[in-house]
């Protein structure tokens, strides 16, 4: 996401398109929540722990230095500026710390000794780093290419490589574009443009030094990640339109999971050694989706139908669903593989300010 000082620095179709795929500067140190009020949580019909946040959340990320769950958040609200990052106990969910950003926050990624998170600050262009110890930037970058209609780019995911110790971040525009950033300096290092319109998803596969990208044109890109270069471009092969956003990988069936939200509205699973599309899973609107290897399990979100689906990955049959409106997003699988959490947000204003308060839910799986 790309630093601006204001949303009309993006085109308002751009700006829709962030928002519905989806700032960190010079901050403020965390607040100590010590003295706060408890924070009330609820236990949904389901088993689910759920606690409300803030409007305008968006992903969440685990840190094992800190034994904490972050939340971002682009406080979605009239006349406010800047967003906030929230460190939660990941197993209260009662906030520990606060850090007051400059810039709206969603997408987030930690770095394995789990000392740095990363923050895409969308509507401003930009990146930056937290020290999770400390709460407070310690770097940031704005990125300045822009669409060919002149617009700027809005960031999705980041995503840690620890062989290169970098970050991909992908940017949404028409073309596409993916950087790989020095997880340090956050330099470029390398670029990787005519990534298709919009790029959404992204996925690294250490194993096979390839990263995964999806596009709203329908595309799941390969890209080999010693040479940043596209290898192949796969498509559903169906002639229909596909607007793909985030992806899974089970490894050992060699199957790529994506999502299509709004098309389509379906899963694919393209088989990684041919390219091919080798079943799909029609569970509806998809979001979200995560595959854990611990329980052989895919975890899916479905914003339209405000539920969360958990998948038995070796029949590809739906085997529970966690009710939990209004729209669950995004999803994060704890680091013991028995506990998955999930952001929830509601839906936008038509000054795209949120419409009421974002959730997080804590699901312990059975």
């Amino acid at each position: 996401m790309k630093y601006s000082p204001t949303l009309a620095a993006l085109s308002r179709t751009s700006l829709a398109i962030a928002l519905a795929l989806g700032g960190a500067s010079v901050v403020q140190a965390q607040t100590p929540q010590a003295n706060a009020d408890v924070q009330a949580v609820t236990i949904t019909a389901d088993g689910a722990t759920r606690r409300p946040v803030a409007r305008g959340i968006y992903e969440a990320a685990y840190s094992h230095a800190s034994k904490a769950l972050y939340v971002a958040s682009a406080e979605a609200i009239t006349g406010t500026e800047g967003g906030v990052i929230y460190k939660l106990d990941p197993d209260t969910l009662q906030t520990l710390g606060m850090t007051h950003t400059n810039e709206k926050d969603f997408g987030l990624a930690v770095n394995p000794e789990g000392d740095t998170l990363y923050v895409t600050n969308s509507l401003a262009s930009g990146l930056s780093a937290m020290d999770t110890k400390t709460g407070k930037i310690k770097a940031q970058v704005k990125f300045t290419e822009q669409s060919k209609d002149g617009s700027a780019y809005g960031l999705r995911q980041v995503i840690y490589d620890p062989e290169q110790k970098a970050l991909y971040v992908g940017g949404v525009g028409d073309p596409g574009i993916i950087w790989l950033v020095d997880a340090d300096t956050l330099a470029v290092r390398a670029t990787i443009p005519n990534a298709g319109k919009w790029v959404t998803g992204l996925l690294l596969d250490k194993e096979t030094q390839r990263l995964y990208s999806a596009n709203g044109d329908g595309e799941v890109l390969v890209i080999d990640t010693r040479e940043n270069r596209i290898l192949e471009r796969w498509t559903p092969g169906d002639g229909k339109s596909y607007l793909l956003l985030n992806l899974a990988l089970d490894a050992k069936r060699h199957r790529l999971f994506v999502t299509d939200h709004s098309k389509q509205k379906t899963v694919l699973a393209f088989d990684t050694r041919t390219g091919q599309v080798a079943d799909r899973i029609d569970i509806g609107d998809s979001m979200g989706i995560k595959y854990n290897p611990a329980r052989d399990e895919l975890y899916v979100s479905h914003r339209e139908q405000g539920k969360v689906s958990v998948v038995d990955a070796a029949s590809l049959r739906t085997t529970k669903t966690y009710t939990l409106p209004p729209m669950p997003n995004s999803l994060l699988i704890g680091p013991d593989g028995k506990t998955l959490y999930v952001t929830i947000k509601t839906p936008h204003n038509k000054d795209y300010s949120a419409s009421g308060e974002g959730s997080i839910a804590r699901i312990e799986l059975p």
